[in-house]
């Protein structure tokens, strides 16, 4: 059986940057998790002694907080700083820029509407940017029933399908007098999404690679699923069931932006190992 990995797939830039700065930071701790995988998460506290800590107020001062690529909310921040904490912020330059925009946007009158997960620490973090507030949407039905203002500013959670984003800004454009469509969606997802569409269509298997809470992950599963039937989402080797491969002839294999490489490279060997 042939296996191929997608052109793009795996760490993002801005997690490969989160990884060196925890790397560079033994003894700190995270505020949430510092990417979604569990398994890159614990080689850093093993191997960098860098912890986790999901409530910030327990942070002293003087401690090391190292703020997660997914970003934290704007009162969470000044929060840390004024309790003098060293706070390093790791967060993912493509998730800081739609907190400056929903800022800048909400200042100037805009209504901002955030297409993601209003449960996501990103959109979390980037609504409290809002200075007036923020509507979250997760699809076209959410902005049906809105009262909408003439000034819309519409922004997309980091990792969220294109597609799905354009289906909201083409119900928007004709209904507002002005609506502000910003690209937020980072160049990785775009790359990792169109791999993806390539060889899932090529592929009588599939594996996508990586945390079940990553919403990056979640997406590409969805793509890969629209192609191929035998789509299947697992977190590392454990999760293979070699029923999978039986009668097949091409594994196509893609990654979340926070999967590890050693973690891919496991469950390469794990196929070649007990398939054929």
């Amino acid at each position: 059986m042939k296996i191929e990995l997608a052109e793009n797939y795996g760490f993002c830039f801005g997690v490969k940057r989160a990884i060196k700065i925890a790397e560079e930071n033994q003894n700190a701790s995270t505020y949430g998790p510092l990417i979604h995988n569990s398994k890159e998460i614990a080689r850093l506290d093993k191997d960098f002694k860098v912890g986790l800590v999901d409530d910030f107020t327990t942070f002293k001062a003087g401690e090391t907080a190292i703020v997660r690529t997914h970003g934290i909310q704007k009162q969470e921040l000044a929060a840390l700083n004024v309790a003098g904490v060293n706070v390093i912020d790791a967060t993912c330059p493509y998730v800081t820029k739609p907190q400056e925009i929903a800022q800048e946007m909400s200042e100037a009158g805009y209504s901002v509407i955030i297409f993601g997960d209003a449960e996501h620490p990103e959109i979390k973090g980037v609504e409290s940017y809002a200075t007036h507030g923020a509507i979250i949407v997760n699809n076209v039905s959410d902005v049906v029933n809105l009262n909408l203002r003439e000034k819309i500013a519409l922004i997309a959670q980091t990792t969220r399908k294109v597609e799905d984003y354009m289906e909201i800004a083409n119900y928007l454009i004709p209904r507002c007098k002005e609506v502000r469509v910003f690209n937020t969606i980072c160049h990785a997802t775009f790359d990792n999404q169109d791999a993806i569409r390539k060889i899932s269509k090529k592929a009588d298997v599939m594996l996508i690679i990586g945390g079940k809470n990553s919403s990056n992950t979640k997406q590409l599963s969805s793509i890969s699923h629209d192609y191929c039937a035998n789509s299947h989402h697992i977190e590392d080797e454990n999760d293979l069931d070699f029923d999978w491969f039986k009668n097949k002839q091409f594994c196509g294999i893609s990654a979340g932006a926070s999967t590890p490489d050693w973690i891919i490279q496991n469950v390469v060997s794990s196929i070649e190992e007990n398939v054929n």
